[in-house]
């Protein structure tokens, strides 16, 4: 039995789920997913019993992900913008033996499991003669019974973009991830604190980000406390208000780029739509400015939570609208298991409203754990369960914390974190580039772009750099190549060979340190 049998009994014809063309009902979800869990326990998923989803938004993307949980297996939520060669790594690095793929992906998505363990590609909407099985067909091969739910559950495999040069899996948080010994348990466990959190009143839920992000794909597993999904594709800002209304949403998930596209459209348009049926919108990926946040409330009311923090920890950091009115800019307090410190060069804490690189201290003891890279993981700490983030902040007298700057080199475009790295990696290896860095630099839309700092090589003939950016974008996935790309005479390189980038990002940002 799943999750939604309870909700299938009592309505079994409500709808429970639905995006642009497919709305499933929830007597049809239970049946699907049933389908899904048992299919999946009768095939070989390996010693890491995991599987990955590469697709867009969809009702069969939400199915798949929910599908693996219930069936105990460890689900990888693969980015639909990655090219084959980068999900291939993301599969033979997780160890995943069944690949779900859409009608965007599924020919990536089968040149990737070449020279992977995957052995069975599933997809919907691809062409008859695509060499995968159809998902339909599928399911309708699958017992009906469902799965054992009597398994240990298994938090997804997230990855991250690699700080040098390849991405790294994080293991779902245990604070985003309900536990217990059995899939049964587990999912009594997030129903539980979803009706806590919600006071019982689960309403609509909106999901608008994609589904490889953990925040869109918490907002789709509240369906198994019996919370309504109306799923969107790619982001378009009035066919977000336009679903608010007519579905009537109560809760969605987004980033302040999010915000930013919402608050573009014409004053007439806004208007049109009523959004008074929301009651939270939870938003994270960056720092939130202050004139677009404060915009949002005047519109929609004091409905805005921001969880600041990272796949690998979860939610570090959450302040209500209430209390960013009070404390402008603010992301929060720290809330448990994790207390904030702000330290200096020499790791010794800071006095109040002080400047100073920003910890966090998790009493778990667990802090940042990635997959196969105990190094790694052991870099991100100063001491055991003390590791950052990369931000620069202080922290008032009653332990709101305000972000300033980054001395990491992640790049957060659109809520989505880049590392350099990788883009870096590509651009050396072209025959007229001598040596090269790339930074964050302001994006009025995105929040920051990825701009690349060129030296050409002196023997040369100089490419343009429209011609170094098609470069990136023919071997890396175009959201981690550089937008723009200047030309320098030095990247200030010490004697170690180390580049400053809070330094190189000054000009740009008009904050010299």
């Amino acid at each position: 039995m799943t999750f939604a049998k309870p909700y299938a009994e009592e309505n079994p014809d409500e709808i429970a789920i639905r995006d642009g063309r497919t709305a499933l009902s929830w007597a049809e979800v239970d049946d699907q997913l049933n389908r899904c869990g048992s299919g999946l326990q009768a095939t070989d998923l390996g010693p890491e019993t995991r599987i990955a989803v590469f697709a867009e938004n969809a009702v069969e993307t939400a199915l798949a992900n929910l599908g693996g949980l219930i069936a105990g297996a460890s689900v990888v939520p693969v980015n639909f913008h990655l090219t084959a060669e980068e999900v291939n790594y993301i599969l033979c690095d997780s160890g995943a033996r069944v690949l779900f793929v859409g009608p965007e992906t599924y020919d990536r998505g089968i040149e990737a499991a070449k020279g992977s363990d995957v052995h069975t590609v599933i997809g919907w909407g691809a062409p008859a003669d695509a060499d995968l099985t159809p998902w339909e067909a599928w399911l309708s091969g699958n017992d009906a019974a469902g799965p054992d739910q009597s398994v240990p559950p298994k938090p997804n495999l997230l990855y991250t973009s690699g700080t040098t040069g390849r991405p790294k899996g994080t293991d779902l948080p245990p604070t985003m991830f309900a536990g217990g010994h059995t899939v049964d348990e587990h999912l009594a466990n997030f129903k539980q604190g979803v009706l806590e959190r919600t006071g019982g009143q689960v309403g609509t839920q909106l999901v608008v980000g994609p589904m490889y992000h953990t925040g869109p794909l918490s907002g789709t597993r509240q369906l198994i406390a019996g919370v309504n999904s109306v799923i969107l594709g790619r982001f378009n800002a009035e066919s977000t208000l336009e679903a608010i209304e007519k579905y009537k949403v109560n809760s969605t998930i987004m980033v302040p780029t999010h915000f930013v596209r919402l608050l573009a459209l014409p004053d007439d348009v806004k208007a049109k739509y009523d959004v008074s049926s929301v009651v939270s919108i939870s938003h994270t990926g960056s720092k939130c400015p202050v004139d677009v946040k404060r915009a949002m409330i005047e519109w929609f009311g004091p409905v805005f939570i921001d969880a600041y923090g990272a796949s690998e920890v979860g939610t570090t950091c959450m302040i209500t609208s209430e209390e960013w009115l009070q404390y402008p800019g603010s992301v929060g307090r720290a809330v448990p298991p994790f207390s904030a410190k702000i330290l200096d060069d020499d790791n010794h804490e800071v006095p109040p409203n002080t400047e100073g690189r920003l910890y966090f201290e998790d009493a778990t003891g667990r802090g940042v754990i990635y997959h196969n890279d105990p190094e790694k993981s052991a870099a991100a700490h100063i001491a055991p369960g003390v590791f950052t983030l990369g931000e620069i902040a202080y922290m008032n007298e009653e332990g709101y914390v305000f972000i300033t700057d980054r001395f990491s080199d992640m790049v957060v475009s659109g809520g989505v974190n880049i590392y350099p790295a990788e883009a870096e990696q590509v651009l050396i290896d072209h025959p007229a580039v001598l040596d090269v860095a790339c930074i964050g630099v302001p994006n009025k839309d995105m929040g920051e772009e990825l701009k690349a700092l060129v030296i050409p090589r002196e023997d040369a003939e100089c490419p343009s750099s429209e011609e170094l950016i098609a470069w990136c974008r023919e071997r890396l996935s175009h959201y981690k190549c550089p937008r723009t790309l200047d030309y320098v005479d030095d990247l200030g390189r010490n004697t170690m060979g180390k580049i400053n980038k809070r330094k190189l990002r000054a000009p740009y940002w008009g904050n010299v340190s």
